[in-house]
């Protein structure tokens, strides 16, 4: 275990676990969170991590910016908001670009950027008591944390404008039948949901899921000739790499594959 001020963080073989770790402020992010968010996504941002699993500690998953550290802050809430942003956004860059699955846990509440973290998951798991707001306008804010980019490409412009402008608190399974999270969970058995969760994806290809996450974040902006190239490279890496050798001889010798 490394030791962070206001995170955990935990390397179990080829999984990783941050926590949130701020529970007496709803695990609001202050300047030391954010910065210690872009350096923990650095370390997972590695060949022996396949899966990162990020949730919170006590009842809130992330209650978003820490307003009152904002107000308080000697360089005036402009400059201090910018620098926490510019960390958060350095660790949701490298949680898109890793090769590692990031699977988002959210325990409790989410609002604000704790939501906007929450939807960057490749996957998201939501306790049955979890709930979700954008909460930004009410406090005369604009949304961060890639919400912006990633709510509109999985939910539409109508529904983003909706929870971005009236700030209307979706339940784990609005949330669920909007395609914002994948998984809903009893409260109970939330943490064995996620633990074999993890487990299978860490039994499987990782260049694999690398090559998934970088056509999806890729499909908006080519057009269909520029994606279908891109599909047509990575699946030929893949074909040739480790991974993609033991899975085609696991295939054809119908057995399980054991991927590196």
């Amino acid at each position: 275990m490394t030791d962070y001020q206001t995170i955990t963080f935990e390397q179990s073989g080829a999984v990783a676990r941050i926590t949130l770790n701020r529970p007496e402020a709803a695990n609001g992010m202050d300047d030391t969170m954010t910065r210690e968010l872009a350096d923990v996504a650095a370390r997972c941002d590695s060949a022996g991590t396949k899966v990162v699993v990020l949730t919170g500690a006590g009842k809130f998953f992330c209650a978003g910016g820490d307003l009152k550290a904002m107000a308080a802050s000697p360089l005036g809430p402009g400059r201090f908001v910018k620098g926490i942003a510019d960390d958060l956004h350095r660790a949701l860059s490298t949680f898109a670009r890793m090769d590692a699955v990031l699977v988002t846990v959210v325990n409790g509440t989410a609002a604000g950027a704790g939501f906007s973290l929450a939807a960057a998951g490749d996957l998201v798991v939501a306790a049955t008591s979890a709930t979700f707001t954008m909460a930004y306008t009410r406090a005369g804010l604009s949304p961060d944390g890639s919400a912006s980019y990633y709510l509109p490409r999985l939910i539409g412009v109508r529904r983003t404008q909706d929870l971005m402008l009236t700030n209307r608190r979706l339940t784990a399974d609005e949330a669920l039948q909007w395609g914002l999270v994948n998984y809903v969970v009893d409260d109970a058995e939330l943490g064995s949901f996620t633990d074999k969760l993890a487990t299978d994806l860490a039994a499987g290809a990782t260049q694999s899921h690398a090559a998934v996450k970088k056509l999806l974040l890729a499909t908006f902006d080519n057009g269909i000739e520029t994606q279908m190239e891109l599909e047509g490279r990575l699946i030929a890496a893949n074909a040739d790499g480790p991974d993609g050798r033991e899975g085609i001889d696991a295939f054809l010798t119908k057995r399980k594959p054991e991927f590196g």
